[in-house]
Formats: structure tokens, C-alpha cells, sequence
């Protein structure tokens, strides 16, 4: 029988929103670790962030006791499916996102993550039969609008926004689908991915282009770093996903590209006219998205 107990519920909610939140501001401040990282390749930042991943995750499933929920999901040929699709596209979605900040495009990095969002509800559209009220038709059409200008007037197609927006919007809606734990989902990912993320690692080092170890023990440290970095926000993303609606995990969202785009200004990235007038639609179609939703919800509530 489904658990009714309305006081339970409003915990879910809480733990939730903490762990949603927790997730989108370490998010929003990894620019800073990149940009720590300048001169390590991207390719090598991404592997490692693989590989110290599972470590530190089967350090975290052994405190949580749940090797077992993990050796059940290996063991479900459809969830294990589901993962290492979700997988490839994480790993996707870090590498282009190292990629951009290393390149100072921390900007469309940001501007990636406002349009997440919207992609979370033409998904919704598109592949869940939701219908779109006309303020969220408004909202997409500004978004559109906005890349469109950025495309058209700057010459820029930000196909890195859209790359970002895109992977992560499909892995939150697989993770949302999946009933598998946070962190016992999150441990598999990343052993779908250890193999590849080791041979590249192993490869390099035979080409003597390896940067672990020859940057001094100050960089080594920062590079193991990237486990822990990895797992933790994921973690409390994947919690959240599970805890709240899809619409919630939207709103949420904004926190992260917000945070980076003040990245973005604190190391002196410039903005184009273009890119000011494609920010001016995407914020006023996420203003009038958040200001609908609210709407919406205290309809429900009443």
C-alpha cells in the first residue's frame, strides 16, 4: 500500500530541495576547478574524474550497506542497459563541459544549463503526452528566439548550449525513470566507464603525454580531487530526481547557471552584444517559466 503519511511526504520534499540545491551550487562553482586544472587536457581532467569516481562511490556504498542494491542492478540486464546509456551521456556532457571552460566558454556553458529547463518540458511534451500552458509556449518561443539571435546577429551557433542542455536533460529523465538508488546508480555509471577512462589514461602514458604526476603533488592531489567532486553533486542530484517533480528539479536548476555565468564575470570573460541580447531572452523565459510554475502550483495547492 502506497505510503500516505503526508508528514513522510513533506520530508521526501525537504530532503529533496536540500539535496537539489546542494547539488546545483557545487555545480555552479566548478568552473573554478577547471580553470585550476588549465593546463591539464581535458581528455585527461575527464578520465580522471572517472576513475577517482569509483573509489571514492564504493567507499560511500560501503558506508550506506548497499553492495547489495548495486549487485541487483548489475544483475537487471534492462536497469544495466538504462545506466550505461545514462553513462555515456554524463561523460558526454563532462567532457564538452571541461572543454568549454577550458576554451573560456564559460558563458555558453552557462547559457547550456538555462535552456536545461526548457528541455525538461518539451521532453515532457514530446516523449510524456504533457500539454504546455501558454505562458510555457511563450517561455520556449523567448528561448528560442534567444539562441536564434546568438546564432544569427553574433554568428556564434551555440552548439555547445545545446550539447550541454540536451545530454543532461535526457540522463535526469532516465534516472528519473529508473528505480534504482542514488548512489548505487550513480556507482554503476561510473563502472560502466572506468574501462574506457583507464585504457585512455594508460595510453597517454606510453606517449609520455601524462600529465599526473609531472605538475608536483599539489596538482596530483587536485586531479584525485576530481572523484569526490564527481560523485558527491551527482549523488545529490540523483537524490533529488527521486525525491521531487520534474518541474521542481527545473526551477532548481537555475541556481547552477547562475553561479556560473558570475564565474564567467569574475574571470573577465567578455560578453558580445549578441550574447547580451541572447542572455535577455533566456532570462525573461525563465522568469516567465518560474513565474508560471508558481502560479500553477498554488492553483494546485488551493
Amino acid at each position: 500500500m502506497a505510503n500516505l503519511d503526508p508528514h513522510s511526504k513533506s520530508t521526501d520534499i525537504k530532503i529533496g530541495l536540500i539535496a537539489g540545491i546542494a547539488a546545483y551550487t557545487m555545480w555552479g562553482m566548478f568552473p573554478i576547478y577547471f580553470k585550476i586544472t588549465q593546463d591539464v587536457p581535458p581528455m585527461e581532467i575527464l578520465a580522471h574524474r572517472i576513475l577517482w569516481a569509483v573509489p571514492f562511490g564504493a567507499f560511500i556504498i560501503f558506508l550506506r550497506r548497499q553492495w547489495s542494491d548495486v549487485w541487483q542492478t548489475l544483475a537487471n540486464p534492462k536497469a544495466l542497459a538504462l545506466l550505461s546509456l545514462a553513462a555515456i551521456l554524463i561523460a558526454m556532457n563532462w567532457g564538452v563541459y571541461i572543454w568549454a571552460i577550458q576554451i573560456e566558454q564559460i558563458f555558453q556553458a552557462s547559457l547550456g544549463y538555462y535552456i536545461n529547463p526548457l528541455m525538461y518540458v518539451l521532453i515532457g511534451v514530446i516523449f510524456l503526452g504533457e500539454t504546455l500552458r501558454k505562458m510555457q509556449i511563450f517561455a520556449v518561443i523567448l528561448a528560442t528566439i534567444g539562441v536564434a539571435v546568438l546564432t544569427i546577429i553574433g554568428g556564434q551557433f551555440p552548439w555547445i548550449s545545446l550539447i550541454l542542455a540536451t545530454s543532461f536533460t535526457i540522463y535526469g529523465v532516465i534516472r528519473k525513470q529508473l528505480d534504482v538508488g542514488a548512489m548505487p546508480g550513480l556507482f554503476v555509471e561510473t563502472l560502466v566507464l572506468i574501462l574506457p577512462a583507464a585504457a585512455y589514461l594508460l595510453w597517454i602514458y606510453t606517449q609520455g603525454n601524462l600529465v599526473f604526476f609531472k605538475m608536483g603533488s599539489n596538482m596530483t592531489a587536485i586531479l584525485m580531487l576530481a572523484g569526490p567532486l564527481t560523485v558527491l553533486p551527482l549523488l545529490a542530484f540523483a537524490t533529488a530526481a527521486r525525491k521531487l517533480k520534474l518541474s521542481t528539479i527545473g526551477f532548481l536548476q537555475f541556481i547552477g547557471p547562475s553561479l556560473q555565468f558570475l564565474v564567467g564575470v569574475y574571470y573577465g570573460e567578455s560578453l558580445s552584444p549578441a550574447n547580451l541580447l541572447c542572455f535577455a531572452f533566456i532570462w525573461t523565459a525563465v522568469a516567465i517559466f518560474v513565474a508560471d510554475a508558481l502560479r500553477s502550483n498554488r492553483k494546485t495547492t488551493r
